[in-house]
């Protein structure tokens, strides 16, 4: 048997500085971020199983809302990138790290027009 640890928190709305047109370049654009990281496992996780044991899930989420500040990320894949890197940084636990951000200015009929970057530890 071969289990596997995933972490999720989807459909974080972050304004970020980002973009390449003109109209962009000056004020945040709004992006729907999820993050996926996949990590290896404890034997097995008792009812008294410390968090230390795991990967806190708010982790995750501030490395998507604590972007750093008056930065212009030019491409969305470099926001993702940036993601990755913070969750994957000083934990060896994480092997794969996936980032979806949806660029919701760009939305004229509902769809969802971004992109994904995915990451694994070699």
């Amino acid at each position: 048997m071969t289990d596997r640890l995933t972490l999720e928190v989807h459909d974080l709305d972050v304004d970020v500085l980002t973009g390449i047109y003109s109209q962009e370049t000056h004020l945040p654009q709004p992006l729907r971020i999820s993050i996926t990281a996949e990590l290896s496992l404890e034997p097995r996780y008792e009812p008294g199983t410390p968090l230390s044991a795991s990967k806190n899930y708010m982790d995750l989420r501030d490395a998507a809302t604590e972007l750093p500040q008056n930065v212009h990320f030019t491409l969305v894949e470099a926001v993702a990138d940036h993601i990755i890197a913070r969750v994957m940084q000083g934990d060896e636990r994480v092997q794969r790290v996936t980032v979806k951000i949806i660029k919701l200015a760009i939305a004229e009929a509902g769809e969802a027009i971004g992109i994904t970057l995915e990451r694994q530890r070699a």
